[in-house]
């Protein structure tokens, strides 16, 4: 296997490539083989940020979109404090060694 070096794109980048492949002008290998990109990395863009767009149009807002996604992960953390506490005490009351 050769060594591969990833690039790092700018998001202005991204946004560029995308736009051309959803205007048509071009086939989306075209653009791809233009800037040198992957087309599954150029689906993926593409895919991002058909997603955005369409959750901005229902309502919910990328600060929003985040702050619930905070809130989530903040409840999993909970969840996962409780029941690591629950296993422990378990393991105490059956007299289970602890690593």
């Amino acid at each position: 296997m050769g060594n591969t070096i990833r690039r790092q794109h700018l998001p202005a980048f991204k946004v560029k490539v995308v736009l051309e492949i959803l205007s048509g002008v071009k086939t989306a290998s075209q653009v791809c083989s233009e800037y040198a990109i992957h087309p599954t990395q150029a689906q993926i863009w593409k895919t991002q940020a058909l997603r955005f767009l369409e959750n901005s149009f229902n309502g919910q807002s990328f600060t929003n979109q985040l702050k619930a996604k905070d809130e989530f992960i903040e409840e999993l953390y909970k969840q996962i404090g409780k029941l690591k506490y629950e296993v422990d005490w378990l393991k105490k009351k059956m007299g289970v060694a602890s690593f």
